[in-house]
């Protein structure tokens, strides 16, 4: 067996939305670096463009697509566009996400105090974005019975944390419909159509740096030093930690691997906490 041509994914295409994002550029970059044509999708026109110009400057090929991935018809055009570009979409990474502090609790802001519109935008950013991104290019794959789809989740999803109410349950629910869609497109389409995602431990993003360090010195907060106290590996986490486990999915080494969530965490799901 030629096991280096298992993670061959040279010459793929690969969707990548919230690529303008700290996780999700590294991402794009990761596919990139590993052969694939890279579509980049993010809101800001800025953003995703400053990710496509630098892996086009590498020497990979990469569209920047500024797109909400709240708007059905801007996906559909974005399709077209990545279709008549760079092919027929193969790999789907759903990155886009993200908390508000609106929607997190805290000693200002009480759980009977949140505020309803922010835990809709909280919800829908998680949740409705990646739904509506299976819709449109798993649609793709289903007519062309083949293809994978990665989500990414969260450690909250699987036990909520303190304060982020909102963003745990979003969460949870793209945990559950990644199951949900892994058995329906390989029963109902393809077996060739794998779905399933990634749960980042505590990585240190600006949508969560508001939690995780304070804001005039930078140092830990309590809560990041008792992340830090239930994390085996003593660490937070490195955007490019996501790298390995994203590749393996997405290539033929996990051609039998759909509907499970692989957490990149440091071991902080395994601890106990004594």
């Amino acid at each position: 067996m030629n096991y280096q041509a298992l993670f061959d994914i040279s010459g793929q295409v690969a969707v990548v939305t919230g690529g303008g994002g700290g996780l999700g550029s590294v991402m794009a970059y990761a596919l990139a670096r590993a052969g694939a044509r890279v579509a980049v999708l993010s809101r800001r026109a800025e953003s995703c463009g400053r990710v496509a110009a630098a892996i086009q400057a590498e020497g990979g090929q990469a569209l920047a697509v500024a797109c909400d991935v709240l708007d059905r018809e801007a996906l559909e055009c974005a399709a077209d566009l990545i279709a008549a570009a760079l092919g027929p979409v193969d790999i789907l990474v759903n990155a886009a996400g993200g908390n508000q502090p609106q929607a997190t609790t805290s000693a200002e802001r009480s759980f009977f105090a949140l505020d309803h519109a922010a835990v809709g935008q909280v919800f829908a950013l998680n949740f409705d974005g990646t739904l509506n991104c299976c819709q449109v290019f798993g649609r793709i794959m289903a007519e062309r019975k083949q293809g994978c789809i990665v989500n990414i989740t969260s450690m909250s999803a699987e036990r909520p944390l303190t304060r982020v109410a909102a963003y745990s349950a979003a969460k949870a629910a793209v945990v559950n419909f990644t199951r949900w869609l892994a058995v329906h497109l390989a029963q109902e389409y393809s077996p060739q159509i794998r779905v399933n995602a990634l749960a980042p431990g505590f990585f240190l993003t600006e949508q969560n740096r508001f939690l995780l360090t304070e804001r005039e010195s930078g140092a830990l907060t309590e809560r990041g030093k008792t992340i830090i106290a239930h994390t085996p590996m003593e660490r937070l986490g490195a955007p490019e930690d996501l790298a390995g486990a994203l590749l393996w999915l997405v290539s033929p080494a996990a051609a039998f691997v759909t509907g499970i969530v692989v957490p990149v965490d440091g071991g902080f799901s395994a601890f106990s906490g004594v």
